[in-house]
Formats: C-alpha cells, structure tokens, sequence
C-alpha cells in the first residue's frame, strides 16, 4: 500500500469534495484526524458547506469551526496587509505578496479555508535595506535569532530572517529571490517582479503571474522540502493549476519553467499533482517539461515524495518514511547550498544548544 492509499478517506475527499457525503462515524473520525495534522481541515470545512444536510450531526461542529477559523485568518491577513502596504509605501518598486497571503487577497482557487503561518514578500534586492528598514519603523524585528543565524539569512539566503511584529506578534518572510543565492538551481526574481500584477484596493502591493504562482509553489515545495504541510501545498498547486489550465497556459508554464530554470521543480511538482490528486496534466507537458530527471532517478524520487507528502499522520506513514523524511531534509539543504558551505552550516546546527532555526 502507498502513501496515497494510507491517506484513505482524505485522498478521495480532495479529489472528490462530494465523498464527504457518504462516510461513515468510523471514517469521518479518520478523516478529521488526517487533514488537521495536513493543516487542510478548514478547506474541507468550507467544501463540506454545500452538503451541510448530510454532514452526520457530530461532524458539524468541527467543521464550522474550522470555517471560523479560517475566515478570521483570511480577514487578519487582509488587515496585515494593508499595514505592511502602508509601511513600503515608500519603496519605488512593486511589493509582491507570495503563497498563502497572495492567494487570500487575489481570491484565487486556494484561498477557501486556507491557515496561514505568516506572510511572505517579494522585493527586489536592491530595495531590501529600504524594505527592512521601512517595516522596523512600523514595528516588525529580526528577533530570537543569533548572529550565526542573522549571518547565514543575510549572506546566503534568499530571505532576511523573519521579522516579527513587537505589538501583534504577525511574521513577515521579506523574500528577495525564489531560492537562495547559493542554490544549486540559480534562478531570479527579476522576471517574477517584471510580470506581476497590482492587486485592486491595495496600492503597492502585487502578485505573481499565474505562472509564476505555479513555480514558485512548486520550487517552495520540491527544493526546499518543508514537507509537514507537503500535502497542503500540493493541494495549493492543484488548486491552481486546474483554474490556470488552457491551450495556452500549459506552453507559458513550460517556457517560463525554462527562463527561470524551474523545470525540475515544476516536473516533479506536475507528475505528483497527478498521482496523487488526479491533476488533469497533459501527458504531454509532462514530456517535454524542461530539465525533468532521468528516467532511471524518477522511481527513486517517487518513493520519496510519496513518503513524505504522507508523513503529515501516523496512519498515512509508509515503512521507511523516517528513513525518507532524512534524506529529503539532506537533500534540501544539498539543493540549497554548495558543500563547502553546506558541511560546516550542518556541524554548527548539530553542536548548537537551542533548536535549528532555519
């Protein structure tokens, strides 16, 4: 049995919304253990809405309040929002939200019942000391970390460390690039800033081009492997790319793919997308993808995706998921920096007293 099996009842209501109509007590206890620990609850909360009448009585309450939730998020954010817009209102650049946060505030597919962490921007790197300097007025700080922690976000990162409001505790990742700068995969965020797009009502502030929301999802993903909420990020790249999907996206997807150097990303982002969740993705987009892997590397990644996108709960868990969930880790910080950098970074973080910070 593979992991998309072990995540029975969960799977089937993603791809199948309606499902939730015909479970069981036994099967909805299941169901709502699975999608909390995948941080996925409120979005079937707010898919279950339409079937209210037959959701079982017990059920009920969970899921309205896992609706409440999720709509106090989605209004926070917008509220943060537009004090962060108000404090880069003197940035001559474009100010573009990513992720969860651009979902909520372009209303785009993934945004019904999606949790955020926190809110996550993109700025050009010439404009960074201006951006960072702009929110520490308005009251977010790079606190709690120490300055190995400060040197390796402001040296090899793509991202300053994370900035935390002193009064409201929200957290801003101010971005500056896709991937850090020391990545294997080089990529930046010049064409990214160049295609996006104003957000209506909220001057300054943008978001990605529908490609660019793909990639990035994608790259977020599979490069940097955070892959507690794997599932729920996959269920984001469905989400979109079911509402982008054309004749003409799936070529712009590629194209774009290849002048940011994301194909690989993108490939294995496309082909778990459709194992997993069903994905109408041509066959044939998945073949001329750019930079796929070689075919005799593909079973092998597999396995290893499949393992951790189900290592959110214990009965989605694969036999070696532990064993997998440390190679992806490894993998990640190898795809994230070269070895000489790599090896001393990963001794530090072993020998440190406090928990890893990144």
């Amino acid at each position: 049995m593979n992991g998309a099996e072990r995540c029975q009842p969960l799977l089937g209501v993603l791809r199948e919304p309606a499902r939730m109509a015909d479970l069981d007590l036994g099967e909805w206890d299941r169901l709502l253990r699975q999608a909390g620990s995948a941080g996925l609850l409120s979005r079937l909360a707010v898919q279950a809405e339409a079937l209210d009448a037959r959701i079982p009585a017990p059920v009920r309450p969970h899921l309205a309040a896992a609706r409440t939730v999720a709509a106090k998020q989605r209004q926070a954010v917008r509220w943060e929002a537009r004090r962060v817009a108000k404090a880069l209102a003197g940035l001559d650049c474009p100010v573009l939200l990513l992720k969860g946060a651009a979902y909520a505030l372009a209303d785009l597919p993934p945004a019904p019942g999606r949790l955020f962490g926190d809110i996550d921007l993109l700025v050009p790197k010439a404009q960074l000391g201006r951006a960072e300097g702009a929110l520490m007025l308005a009251g977010w700080h790079a606190s709690g970390k120490s300055e190995y922690d400060q040197r390796y976000y402001r040296r090899w990162m793509h991202e300053l460390p994370p900035m935390i409001h002193l009064r409201r505790g929200t957290v801003l990742d101010v971005h500056h690039n896709l991937l850090p700068e020391t990545s294997r995969i080089p990529t930046q965020a010049g064409p990214v800033l160049a295609g996006a797009r104003p957000l209506p009502n909220m001057p300054g502030l943008y978001v990605p081009a529908d490609t660019e929301l793909v990639l990035h999802s994608a790259c977020h993903l599979f490069h940097e492997g955070e892959w507690g909420h794997g599932l729920r990020d996959l269920v984001d790249l469905d989400a979109l790319l079911r509402a982008f999907a054309s004749v003409r996206f799936w070529p712009q997807l590629l194209s774009r793919a290849a002048e940011l150097n994301l194909g690989r990303p993108l490939y294995y982002a496309l082909d778990c997308c459709r194992r997993w969740l069903s994905t109408p993705v041509p066959e044939e987009i998945l073949a001329t993808c750019p930079a796929r892997p070689p075919v005799w590397q593909r079973p092998l990644m597999r396995a290893l995706f499949d393992r951790g996108l189900a290592s959110a709960h214990t009965n989605c868990r694969q036999p070696g998921t532990g064993a997998a969930l440390f190679l992806l880790f490894v993998r990640g910080h190898y795809l994230r920096m070269p070895w000489r950098l790599l090896v001393p970074h990963l001794l530090h973080q072993a020998l440190r007293r406090d928990p890893p910070q990144d």
